[in-house]
């Protein structure tokens, strides 16, 4: 697949590039500004976990008893939304903006807690920070699949943390044809690493940037060449080190 954008007017053609996002949501809608024609190549689904979410509403019906909600993404802030606005004690974070809006939104009042650096690791160390001791009581809404790093960090400080599977995720099928020819590949997780890999393999784009080191190394060890890893672990750290290492991608406005 190769962008055709701009040759009608003599303009080089718009980078594409590729997000593997279930939603482009935030990332999408800032490669667009930059100019990048986005190829959306979902690799994973969203569906209801094994147990038809049993586990989840049996948490949230006692979630006044915990201190702090946190959800990692966006389709877990859909799970919980509606009981966080039913029970206003209970503090939330989120681990990103994208994810805190739509928490925002559903719960009816802030967030506590969005890292500045959109990684688990930064969202532990805040909420660390935040909680002091003694232990506060957490609960965790996460994928089947998430990686053990946020409530592993939260154990350790010697709080009391309730991990529960709000969704569960499978691997999409996608057309080899609409990759061909693209210019960069972002990886905003080490899940998508794994996915790109299980769908591809462990080839990609000339640019493949990772937006943290946990990443770039997931990616690495699957055998993935990262052209580059953002300095801010973040959505907008991570256009902005693709743009760098693509100089026809360019912030419009």
């Amino acid at each position: 697949m190769t962008s055709h954008a701009g040759v009608g007017d003599g303009s080089p053609p718009r980078p594409s590039v590729i997000v593997t996002r279930e939603r482009p949501g935030e990332l999408g809608a800032l490669l667009t500004e930059y100019g990048a024609d986005v190829v959306h190549v979902p690799l994973i689904r969203v569906v209801e976990p094994d147990d038809g979410g049993a586990a989840l509403r049996d948490a949230l019906r006692r979630l006044d008893r915990y201190d702090w909600l946190v959800v990692t993404s966006a389709a877990g802030a859909e799970r919980v939304g509606a009981a966080a606005r039913q029970h206003g004690g209970v503090k939330l974070a989120a681990v990103g903006t994208a994810t805190g809006r739509v928490l925002e939104e559903l719960a009816g009042r802030p967030v506590d807690i969005t890292p500045a650096r959109q990684v688990a690791t930064e969202l532990a160390r805040e909420l660390v920070r935040a909680t002091g001791l003694p232990p506060a009581r957490i609960l965790v809404a996460q994928a089947d699949r998430a990686a053990p790093t946020l409530t592993d960090a939260l154990l350790d400080a010697g709080h009391d943390v309730h991990p529960v599977t709000a969704y569960a995720t499978r691997l999409v099928e996608p057309d080899p044809a609409r990759i061909d020819g693209a210019d960069a590949l972002l990886l905003a997780s080490g899940s998508a690493a794994r996915s790109w890999v299980d769908a591809f393999g462990p080839v990609g784009p000339p640019v493949i940037v990772a937006i943290g080191p946990t990443t770039s190394a997931v990616a690495e060890e699957l055998g993935l060449k990262i052209t580059a890893v953002a300095a801010d672990h973040s959505i907008g750290g991570l256009v902005a080190e693709l743009a760098r290492h693509v100089p026809r991608l360019r912030r419009h406005g």
